[in-house]
């Protein structure tokens, strides 16, 4: 039986209007993680991933730099261990 980790996070900074989303699909995808992202009309971006601990970890690392265009200035965990997601997905702002 694997170990996985379910955690909601939001990034704040400049992550809307540079590909933030479609950046983090791709790479939550290609690390096989589920879950889902979103943007939020605050100005940042909030996502819940979904995988080994290891692949978690690596896409929260890889979150606080973002796609070229992205400016980070904070990846925020706001919880963890609630959800089950079958797929990765794109959602609409809130």
């Amino acid at each position: 039986m694997s170990i996985i980790r379910t955690v909601h996070a939001r990034v704040e900074g400049g992550v809307q209007g540079v590909g933030y989303r479609a950046w983090v699909e791709h790479i939550a995808r290609s690390f096989g993680l589920s879950g889902w992202v979103r943007n939020r009309r605050d100005g940042s971006v909030e996502m819940t991933l979904r995988g080994t601990p290891e692949n978690v970890s690596e896409m929260l690392r890889k979150c606080q730099d973002g796609p070229p265009d992205a400016r980070v200035e904070k990846v925020e965990i706001l919880g963890e261990g609630a959800g089950a997601y079958e797929s990765f997905e794109v959602l609409p702002t809130i």
